[in-house]
């Protein structure tokens, strides 16, 4: 599925948080968004999903305005994966992933063969079968955040919005998790602070800094030490590591330039 994000703008307030981002996310494409806190990646996402209305612009999947889509028809079409949604907690795991079906189930329909497939071939893909029977309350943030993985998972949508989904997660689920994402044949846009898991896995970058879009393109060409001065206020190196992957190292805080001119 083809996602454009045309000329789009969101403000609260009266304050512009995303203004005039204008990019597209191809078929099958895996895409990171990436910025410094309060650069508008969440909100941008929201608008992407369907769950805040552009004060401009257009979000459109495979040509279409999804302006006035109605929720059950945003989800038979894409999975939004949030840095910590909240569930009933006397549900069961499976119960959690269960509810990626609802959007193809009429509201009086149990589970079919259909769906109890798709939920088991989910809750294998992020490593939680052996959990499927254990209650809510009682899972680990990152086994919660594999949860709601694999619910999208289990919408089986065109395509996947995840915002800080390595949040919670230790160095094997995240490696694991977006080495799922680069994989699969779907669309992906996904919202990530560690920058060197974003080079690594992300066919192309999207940096927001301040609300807009400041570059786009092939990790390399995104990550650049002056850019990464210039928005995140970091001294860093880029190059490969010893296995030859795109990384991301800091020396520490940007120095503050000087300022030019005499003093009175």
């Amino acid at each position: 599925m083809k996602i454009e994000i045309l000329q789009v703008s969101w403000a609260v307030a009266g304050r512009a948080v995303v203004r005039d981002v204008d990019v597209a996310v191809q078929p099958g494409e895996t895409v990171g968004l990436i910025g410094p806190n309060g650069s508008g990646k969440s909100s941008l996402l929201r608008c992407v999903a369907g769950l805040r209305t552009p004060t401009t612009g257009v979000i459109r999947y495979n040509g279409q305005n999804i302006r006035g889509w109605t929720v059950r028809r945003l989800a038979q079409h894409i999975a939004f994966v949030e840095q910590a949604a909240e569930v009933d907690s006397d549900l069961r795991v499976a119960d959690v992933v269960a509810l990626g079906r609802t959007p193809f189930r009429d509201r009086w329909r149990g589970l079919d063969r259909t769906d109890r497939t798709v939920i088991d071939a989910a809750l294998a893909r992020v490593g939680l079968t052996d959990l499927r029977a254990r209650a809510w309350q009682t899972l680990s943030g990152g086994e919660r955040q594999r949860a709601h993985i694999a619910r999208a998972l289990a919408q089986r949508p065109w395509g996947i919005l995840l915002d800080e989904p390595t949040n919670h997660l230790d160095v094997k689920h995240q490696l694991e998790l977006m080495g799922l994402l680069a994989a699969t044949d779907q669309t992906v846009l996904v919202a990530l602070h560690d920058l060197s898991l974003a080079a690594r896995f992300c066919d192309r970058l999207i940096l927001m800094h301040q609300g807009v879009v400041a570059a786009s393109g092939r990790p390399q060409d995104v990550l650049t030490p002056d850019r990464l001065a210039s928005v995140f206020e970091v001294d860093a190196e880029v190059g490969h590591d010893v296995l030859g992957n795109l990384a991301v190292s800091y020396r520490g805080v940007a120095p503050v330039p000087e300022a030019s001119g005499r003093h009175p």
